[in-house]
């Protein structure tokens, strides 16, 4: 096989009757899985004793074990092992798992993971369409199946709350359904309050979806939206963080995507949103696990997999599980006659799994590419021919030469609005802390527990716009830490309990044109680089692993007290209570912004 990518199956409708043959008798399979046993996601049951026949990357049939007896198809015995159809991922973003969608390709399929949907919206806050078409193309190089749900909020709110590098207006989305098949869905519509509020743009967005009979994707918080939300043509969300909102989510008719992170981020709200089905005894035939955001480390450790295993924990059967890992996901997107289940015609996207569901082969489209929980030849071969993005991605990051990073010390007794970050780091809560006229700012930080924080626009669209602000119980014991990718306009964002330090940080992300760094003395302890729209690194995996996993001791070590993925939250000025953007202080859902500092 020259290329190891979707395209490389071909159409079902160019194959019925070469399967049919095979599936008679009259045809030799490529390929016999044999010795298995069969983990049905149509039934839910586990069926002994089954092989598989495949012929031109699509199964051709499900027979007993032991019915070839053929001479020329390929013959994989596994032993009693468990045989599943790869995990389908029904709601995630490549550009947090900080390495391109070839680089991601690599971690999907060691997770057992054949096809994901991904919403872009990162990389269209920084480069407009333009960057959405430039994932686009990537994904058709990656080995793994990749769709989009086409970015719906760019910007995530007006411009008077913050500065965006794109505008996703309704007719560049309607383009881009128009223009790229893989745009199968309208991703997460993040601004729920004005869609709440019938907001004409927001409307106008859905519309684009709707008539060309595509599905809404959601994210909203708080029982109070939901019926609006429903009503307004969300018919999916992975932002169920409590069984009493999954409930009512089931209950007007959407979908609900259980997000399962690992617990120390604010991504696992799994354990307590499942219990809709476990304890209030709804079905779970119109729900599915993701995984949402993952950084390159997390993702090896915590795909798919782990997260379809985290409902088996929760109270879920294991056929259940996996099939909300897979045909669940499939159907939400129409796909379930292609993807998520083993029946004859389907493409050959196979697993081979232990008794702990934990993946050790994985076919896409029929060919091996992880085999022993190793990357295949095959595998290593197509993964070393990545998509190489525009040489504008590499030039994202536009500062002025000259940036204060930090507010002035009161000279009076202030009400200071301030930002309390606490765990998992999703909402944050709005402090109203009244400080005393102090000798510097360290006495502040002493008696309050506080830090500086600052954002500032990264895109060239203003004249440099900064805002300071405070954040409490941050914990940050010295130095600064920063990052480019400050949610969702992706400015950069950087806290610090000193102006040199930060400007460090700051000058650290402009060089490599995008990253996270944490820096201590004037000089760089850890930093991951990003330098594709200040959101990517062009290296494989593995080795983006490795330097997130030296980010994540040095940011430990710096006292952070919520990990850099929920720091980098802080601008997302669509989620309550306060947030920092580059226009300043932004209440939620007021959507208002206000001074850092109020007179007594």
């Amino acid at each position: 096989m020259s290329k190891l990518t979707r395209f490389s199956v071909a159409p079902l409708s160019e194959m019925t009757r070469r399967l049919a043959d095979v599936a008679f008798g009259r045809e030799e399979p490529d390929r016999v899985i044999t010795g298995a046993r069969v983990l049905s996601t149509y039934s839910e049951r586990m069926l002994d004793e089954r092989e598989i026949w495949i012929s031109g990357g699509r199964i051709a049939a499900m027979k007993p074990a032991g019915t070839y007896h053929g001479k020329a198809a390929e013959i994989h015995d596994v032993k009693g092992g468990i045989i599943a159809p790869g995990l389908v991922d029904p709601h995630l973003h490549i550009e947090s798992s900080m390495v391109t969608a070839s680089a991601y390709a690599e971690a999907a399929l060691l997770n057992g993971t054949t096809t994901i949907f991904c919403d872009s919206h990162e990389i269209g806050n920084v480069m407009d369409v333009a960057g959405v078409e430039a994932m686009l193309e990537d994904a058709r190089e990656a080995p793994l199946s990749i769709f989009l749900t086409v970015p719906s909020t760019v910007p995530a709110t007006s411009p008077e709350m913050e500065t965006a590098g794109g505008d996703l207006t309704p007719e560049k989305i309607a383009k881009i359904f128009d223009e790229w098949p893989e745009a199968v869905a309208l991703g997460e519509k993040m601004d729920f309050v004005p869609v709440a509020m019938s907001d004409e743009r927001s409307h106008a967005i859905i519309a684009e979806s709707l008539k060309r009979g595509r599905p809404v994707s959601g994210h909203v918080y708080g029982r109070d939206f939901v019926a609006a939300y429903a009503a307004a043509g969300v018919t999916d969300t992975h932002e169920a963080i409590d069984r009493e909102i999954a409930n009512d989510l089931i209950e007007a008719g959407v979908w609900v995507f259980l997000r399962g992170g690992p617990p120390t981020t604010p991504w696992h709200s799994l354990p307590e949103a499942i219990k809709a089905i476990t304890e209030l005894g709804a079905s779970h035939k119109r729900v599915a696990v993701c995984t949402d955001d993952r950084d390159a480390d997390d993702l090896l450790m915590f795909g798919q997999d782990w997260v379809t295993r985290q409902a088996v924990k929760a109270g879920m059967k294991p056929e259940q599980a996996w099939s909300m890992g897979s045909l669940h996901g499939a159907t939400r997107f129409g796909m379930g006659d292609e993807i998520g289940g083993l029946g004859g015609g389907r493409r050959a996207d196979i697993v081979l799994l232990d008794d702990t569901l934990k993946p050790v082969n994985t076919w896409y489209g029929g060919e091996l590419v992880v085999e022993d929980e190793k990357v295949t030849p095959l595998l290593d071969e197509a993964l070393s021919q990545r998509y190489r993005y525009p040489e504008a991605a590499y030039h994202t990051v536009k500062l002025p030469k000259a940036i204060k990073l930090t507010p002035d010390l009161p000279t009076k007794k202030v009400i200071a609005h301030c930002i309390r970050t606490e765990l998992p780091g999703i909402t944050l809560i709005h402090d109203r802390l009244e400080l005393e006229p102090a000798n510097d700012w360290q006495d502040h930080f002493d008696r309050h527990d506080l830090c500086f924080v600052s954002v500032i626009e990264r895109h060239g669209k203003s004249d440099g716009n900064v805002a300071s602000g405070l954040l409490s119980d941050f914990s940050l014991k010295r130095g600064a830490v920063a990052s480019s990718v400050g949610h969702d306009s992706h400015n950069i964002i950087v806290a610090g309990t000193n102006e040199a330090d930060m400007q460090v940080a700051v000058r650290a992300i402009e060089e490599s044109q995008g990253g996270v760094c944490v820096v201590n003395e004037g000089k760089v302890r850890a930093m991951v680089e990003l330098p594709i729209a200040g959101l990517l690194s062009d290296k494989r995996v593995h080795d983006v692993a490795d330097a997130v996993r030296v980010l994540k001791l040095e940011w430990e070590e710096a006292g952070c007290a919520i990990p850099y993925m929920g720091f980098n939250l802080i601008p997302l000025s669509v989620i309550p209570e306060i947030r920092l953007t580059d226009k300043g202080l932004v209440l939620v859902p007021e959507m208002e912004v206000i001074d850092l500092f109020e007179a007594v």
